[in-house]
């Protein structure tokens, strides 16, 4: 809940936003308190500590300021993630010279696997928050843009863009949780959380209902390649999705 009032809400006329606040000229000295430093200390202390320790108490203590003076910025934990979430994301960028919707798509999804490793609290948080940012929206608007000039409805682009987007997520939320199991309990390698896990594993083989998946165990060579594995299945994503639509 916002502690006081933003400017505009005395007057009846609709509040700044977060992002218009954001892009005003700073009258302020360097050492105030700003939007900018808010974000930057934030996402310090989850990278650090883990999302969950990023409270507004947290974050005021970390910027040497009382925890209403932060309130005074941002209304709560919704703005503070938007600014965490933006601030990291400035990182994705595409050459201005790629053209082509699978080169655009496929560096972004690359980039941003990449980027949630980096910063694993991503993982963790509400999707319109993900999405609403100025970054986040550079982001789609390249995306859109790029189907809209192969010749796609809005429509088929917002599809195409959320699938390539909810592979990405997938795959690398699922990458962060088998990573956050095994640090919890001391598992440095694929090989200890396999050994560890093996009684558990051969019961359920022993009861033969799982053939397939005892061939992938007893045959796969790339269970511990992540990287391999998130390029294959997004390859496979817009092999289809090229395929579907002859782009």
């Amino acid at each position: 809940m916002a502690v006081g009032k933003q400017e505009g809400e005395e007057s009846g006329t609709e509040a700044p936003s977060l992002w218009e606040r954001m892009e005003r000229p700073a009258p302020a000295p360097r050492t105030s308190l700003t939007l900018e430093r808010i974000a930057a200390a934030a996402v310090e202390i989850a990278d650090e500590e883990g999302g969950a320790a990023v409270t507004m108490r947290r974050l005021a203590a970390k910027l040497g300021v009382a925890p209403m003076a932060a309130y005074r910025h941002v209304d709560g934990k919704d703005d503070l993630w938007a600014l965490m979430i933006d601030r990291v994301s400035r990182e994705l960028t595409v050459p201005d010279g790629t053209t082509g919707w699978r080169e655009v798509l496929r560096s972004y999804a690359l980039q941003t696997r990449e980027l949630m490793l980096a910063h694993p609290w991503m993982a963790v948080m509400p999707t319109p928050v993900i999405m609403l940012t100025p970054s986040r929206m550079a982001v789609a608007e390249r995306g859109l843009s790029v189907l809209a000039a192969h010749g796609l409805d809005a429509d088929s682009g917002m599809a195409v863009l959320r699938t390539v987007t909810s592979f990405v997520h997938g795959a690398a939320q699922t990458e962060i949780a088998l990573r956050d199991y095994q640090e919890r309990h001391g598992w440095t390698s694929g090989d200890e959380t396999r050994e560890a896990l093996a009684p558990q594993m051969r019961y359920l083989m022993g009861t033969g209902r799982y053939p397939a998946f005892e061939q992938y165990a007893l045959g796969a060579s790339r269970k511990d390649d992540r990287a391999w594995e998130f390029v294959f299945g997004l390859d496979c994503v817009l092999d289809g999705i090229a395929q579907r639509l002859g782009i």
